[in-house]
Parts: C-alpha cells; structure tokens; sequence
C-alpha cells in the first residue's frame, strides 16, 4: 500500500468507494529535508524514493523549464511505489512561449512523457500566464480540442477578468472537456505581513486572485499557498478539510498541494493538512489502519 494509506479512505462507509485523496508538494526533494523529513544521510539520489514513501503525489514543475529524457521518466516511474502519481507541469514553451498556438510538436513531445509515466501519471497543470486574456479563450478552446482526453489536466488562470466578467465562459469551457479548473489559494500567504525574505519573495512572484471552490471536471486539483506560521494555517485548512470531505462523498478524485514561503517546511505544511482530514474522516472500525501511515 501506498504510504498514506488510501484504501483507508476507500473503506469509510461515509464516503463513495471510489474516489481518492492525494495530498503532496510541489517538489520532492529539497536538502534542507535531509534529517527531518528525510531520513538522515538521504543523498540526493534518493530523494524521490524517499519522498514517495511519505507523499502520493508531487507537482512535477521542472516540466515547465525543459522536458526530461524519456529515460530519466522511466526512472521516476521506476523509483516510486504504487498509487504515486506525478503532476506534470505543462511547458512553458507551450503555455508562454507559443500561447497555445501552433506548438503540436511540443504538446506531443509532453504527451509522451505522460505516456511513458503509465499508471503513476496523475493530472497534467497547464499554468496559463497572468497575460492570457479572455480573448484567448479561442486558443484554449482549440487547444484544448486536440488535447489527449485520455490525460486529465487541470488549467490555472492568472488574468484578473477570467476571475470576474468572463469567469462563467472560462468554466463553460473547461466542463465542456472535463478539465479541472485549478483552485488556487494564495490568501493564507497575503495575509502575513512580509518581514521575513522568504514571505516578502513569495509574494512577489505568486499572484492574489480570487479563491474559487469551483468544480469543472470529475476530479478536483488543489493549489494552497500557506501562511508562513504552521500554527495560523489551521484556520485556514479547516474549510478545505470541509470541502475535500464534500468532494470524496461525491466520488471526486481530489489532488491537494501544499506550499509554503519557506521550502523546508513544506513538508510539515502537507503533513499538517493530512492531519486534519485524517481527524475528519477518521477510521470505519477501530482494528481499521490509520488514514496516514508513517514512514
């Protein structure tokens, strides 16, 4: 079983059997692990392994700057267990470069690494740039047309009118080809004032838009940007808790990541989350596995 336990889930009579939770970080390995999360004397070669036996799931942003050899895809696959699923991160030279347009080589170059993940490719995350207006829904819409349906994706925007007077086109679009509308929540971050280096970058670089709760697919993709307190992010998590307990009674695939201003503690921040939901939807029977096993 994978280290967090899903076929726990599964067995909460509360809940539909046959959705999942998986709740990750939007990297697998970052130095500062070693010795806490990470056992002591990890190298680096053995991040990903390492971090798959705590997370089942990780967002797979290095996609975005440049695609892996097919090669170091199989190795991915290879080093993890299970139920592990990768989020790729659309190209930027697809979602920024080319704005959508006329990049089928590139589309199917990323394709095949999500081929080549098998069973482990979770959602793709196509990230469009906070300039891609709404009248380029058109490139999306065709864009979106010739995207292999067999790939679930998930679509971030940044545009400020596609959270405001074109919002309801966006998510018409979005249902008419399942994909998830990336639910973004930079809120816990922008609520803390920016005197420490690590709160005042992130800040800078991530965009305060509205959060939305909408569902346009029949799978959820969660993005959470936390407050750089541990302790003050439980006020926040709690409505998600709410909602991810709402999504898995439907049956609802839910993808949670967790980011915080500070990369070595993101770890906690996620390990924090699935704490709150393993109180919420605790275990049909007390001989019953707990719902986050330990490492």
């Amino acid at each position: 079983m994978n280290a967090l336990g899903q076929s726990c889930l599964r067995s909460n009579p509360s809940l539909n059997p046959s959705m999942a939770l998986f709740v990750g970080c939007p990297m697998w390995g970052v130095r500062a692990w070693v010795g806490s999360f990470f056992p002591p004397g990890t190298r680096p070669a053995e991040f990903l392994s390492a971090y798959s036996r705590r997370m089942n799931t990780v967002e797979g942003n290095t996609t975005f700057y440049a695609l892996p050899d097919l090669e170091t895809v199989r190795r991915w696959r290879d080093q993890t267990p299970d139920g592990f699923r990768f989020c790729l991160k659309v190209p930027q030279a697809i979602s920024h470069h080319k704005r959508l347009v006329a990049c089928d080589a590139e589309t199917e170059a990323f394709v095949r690494c999500l081929q080549t993940l098998g069973d482990r490719c979770g959602p793709a995350f196509l990230q469009l740039p906070p300039t891609f207006s709404p009248e380029r829904l058109r490139d999306l819409d065709r864009w979106l047309a010739r995207w292999h349906s067999a790939f679930r994706l998930a679509v971030e925007p940044r545009h400020p009118d596609l959270f405001g007077r074109y919002e309801t086109e966006l998510d018409a679009l979005l249902r008419q080809y399942n994909v998830a509308r990336c639910v973004f929540d930079t809120a816990p971050l922008f609520s803390a004032p920016p005197d420490r280096p690590a709160t005042a970058t992130a800040q800078a670089r991530k965009p305060r838009v509205p959060t939305r709760r909408t569902r346009t697919a029949d799978f959820v993709f969660v993005r959470y940007v936390g407050h750089p307190d541990l302790d003050t992010n439980t006020r926040w998590l709690m409505p998600w808790v709410e909602a991810v307990r709402a999504w898995l009674a439907e049956g609802r695939d839910v993808y949670f990541f967790c980011h915080h201003p500070d990369d070595a503690l993101t770890p906690r921040l996620a390990e924090q989350f699935r704490t709150l939901v393993g109180k919420a939807i605790p275990p049909a029977a007390p001989n019953q596995l707990p719902l986050w096993e330990s490492a």
